[in-house]
């Protein structure tokens, strides 16, 4: 039962990384603050590689990490393929198509980077206080997302919009919406622990 539940959990981790980055071309409003579509859902990956990390340990969630990062190069190698290659002339989506999934080399880039230097950062520091600390593991998430959430949001943001567009503004937005999530999402945390013995631990 754990190994199938870790496994639906890297699958969901997963998947949750690829809709992040496939809706991530439609900007959204959250509460005043502008942001890619994609962020909800992005930020709350931060959450599940701790519960990944608190399952599988360090070397475990770091497989994961290369895993998902292997995922979206996929994905951002096949649609450049598919885009690439001529349409039909019955098929006339094409530009709405490129709209949504024609994202451009700075920005798949951006993501990328964003996201392997910040999930690895997380990892560290999850399994950092886990081993140092110990208890506690809503405050191992926090800190962890608070650090992790930051340099992916200052890191994507620097890469991507750089010279074009104002940078504070679009790194303040990001950073609030994924620690809002982070701290909504704090309860998974717990699911570790009464997956394994039918009871939730500190």
């Amino acid at each position: 039962m754990n190994g199938l539940a870790s496994t639906l959990l890297i699958v969901i981790y997963v998947a949750c990384e690829l809709i992040a980055n496939i809706t991530a071309g439609r900007t959204i409003d959250v509460g005043g603050f502008t942001a890619p579509g994609g962020v909800l859902i992005y930020a709350l990956t931060f959450t599940l590689i701790d519960l990944l990390n608190e399952r599988l340990g360090r070397p475990g969630a770091r497989r994961v990490v290369f895993a998902a990062l292997a995922a979206n190069v996929l994905l951002a190698g096949y649609t450049t393929l598919v885009l690439a290659m001529p349409a039909p002339e019955f098929f006339t989506h094409s530009a709405a198509f490129e709209t949504v999934l024609g994202s451009t080399p700075r920005i798949i880039v951006a993501s990328l980077a964003a996201y392997v230097v910040s999930s690895l950062i997380d990892v560290e520091i999850f399994a950092l206080w886990k081993e140092r600390v110990g208890g506690y593991r809503w405050m191992r998430v926090l800190v962890s997302n608070s650090i992790s959430t930051g340099v992916d949001s200052i890191l994507f943001v620097l890469i991507a919009f750089a010279g074009v567009l104002p940078l504070i503004p679009l790194i303040a937005g990001q950073y609030a919406i994924k620690m809002l999530v982070t701290v909504i999402s704090l309860p998974l945390i717990y699911s570790t622990g009464s997956l394994r013995t039918g009871r939730q631990p500190a």
